[in-house]
């Protein structure tokens, strides 16, 4: 009986000790913590740094690297050969990427070529846009790019993902606003989009019916010899005659690519500064964006009414909007992201409070113009068909194709 007591004595009172002890190792922790963080000692990242040096993770950190090694695979090596430098020079090697190539490779395109046609790489390019976005750039916007050496862990604030989300949306209504705002400058044709031909050629037709005129491979011509043409044809090129909507929409879509543009050199510059993988992805999605981007561009400018070196040279032009973006970024980055901790006390002087800066916005807001280009400018012209079933039938599923391949490139 009196051994039953004693044991029923000591096994509560050790149990009393160590519930002791847990409860002032946390409150020792929580009070270090704390008095750091209120004498402006730590700032987000040196809390990152200190919590490695604990005994537990650096367990998790061998268990990590045991479990899954890193391998030095042949995209990583070319990554590493075409992205040298620091995030500012990487940024500027990939605008230079991005805007080289697709610009040259007009010199091979023929005036006539119909933007149309290029549905298949235009799904290619949707697939990588919208893999890059989902795979890459929101996972790293909210929960950081994860390290194959070690843990990462993630700070949970009031109104972090808020202002996050809000930072997505403010970039993809900017792009709705542009678009909206171009399709009201051109009367209702025209709109960002690779399908500028289609739209031109249905209203090229509409008028046709309307006017007695007849359309002869795209262009329109009276039916009564010696009638002038319309007062809204001002200009010829060869025998074609450009109306004056027609003509505007060509210098308003520049300046919607020149917009574009800027959105992208914002996105490569806040990618690389976000982490080298994701700045490289964030080249390859926006370099097969831009392919099928231009060449519909240069189409629409030759429907306008430029010869082909002048929309050469107004295509060069518009690159210069990406090098502007880029620079942009990288000023925000470097001057726009500093330490949110004040010194004197410790508190997020981020925004709304949170330890997030102007800086950090750049990439949300270019996720956004992302999931815009990728869904609502390209994807109604990938909606589009015509009478012929079994062709259009064949063409969905190379689209599908195409488009799981962009995606698959992002995966990799």
């Amino acid at each position: 009986m009196l051994d039953r007591i004693l044991k029923r004595f000591f096994s509560k009172r050790a149990l009393f000790l160590l519930s002791a002890v847990v409860l002032i190792v946390a409150r020792t922790v929580v009070a270090e913590k704390e008095q750091l963080l209120a004498a402006g000692q730590l700032s987000v990242h040196e809390i990152e740094e200190r919590l490695q040096e604990c005994p537990l993770v650096q367990s998790l950190n061998e268990h990590k690297r045991a479990t899954s090694p890193q391998t030095s695979s042949l995209i990583a090596r070319i990554f590493s050969v075409l992205f040298p430098g620091s995030p500012a020079v990487n940024a500027l090697l990939a605008t230079l990427y991005i805007s080289g190539p697709p610009n040259f490779l007009l010199a091979l395109c023929p005036p006539n070529i119909d933007p149309s046609s290029l549905s298949i790489m235009v799904a290619f390019a949707v697939g990588g846009l919208l893999g890059d976005t989902l795979f890459h750039l929101l996972p790293e916007i909210f929960l950081g790019e994860d390290s194959p050496e070690h843990v990462s862990f993630v700070l949970v604030e009031p109104n972090r993902n808020l202002l996050l989300g809000v930072a997505i949306l403010v970039g993809f209504v900017t792009f709705v606003a542009m678009d909206k705002g171009l399709r009201i400058a051109t009367g209702g044709e025209g709109g960002h989009d690779h399908g500028h031909s289609r739209a031109h050629a249905k209203d090229e037709k509409k008028g046709a019916a309307a006017t007695g005129v007849d359309v002869v491979g795209g262009e329109a011509r009276n039916r009564k010899k010696g009638n002038k043409s319309s007062g809204n044809a001002v200009k010829k090129s060869g025998n074609k005659e450009v109306s004056a909507s027609v003509k505007l929409g060509g210098y308003l879509n520049l300046i919607a690519d020149f917009t574009h543009n800027i959105t992208d050199g914002l996105a490569l510059s806040s990618s690389f500064y976000a982490s080298p993988t994701i700045g490289a992805t964030t080249t390859v999605a926006v370099f097969f964006h831009e392919i099928p981007h231009e060449v519909g561009d240069f189409a629409l400018l030759i429907q306008s009414g430029f010869s082909k070196r002048a929309a050469m040279g107004a295509q060069f032009v518009t690159a210069l909007g990406a090098l502007l973006g880029t620079v942009i970024g990288i000023a925000v980055q470097e001057w726009g992201s500093g330490d949110p901790l004040d010194g004197a006390r410790g508190r997020a002087q981020g925004l709304a409070g949170t330890s997030l800066t102007w800086g950090d916005m750049l990439l949300p807001f270019t996720a956004g113009t992302f999931l815009y280009v990728g869904t609502v400018a390209v994807i109604p012209e990938l909606l589009e068909t015509g009478p012929n079933k079994g062709k259009e039938l064949r063409n969905t599923l190379l689209q599908f194709v195409a488009m799981a391949a962009g995606a698959g490139i992002m995966l990799m």
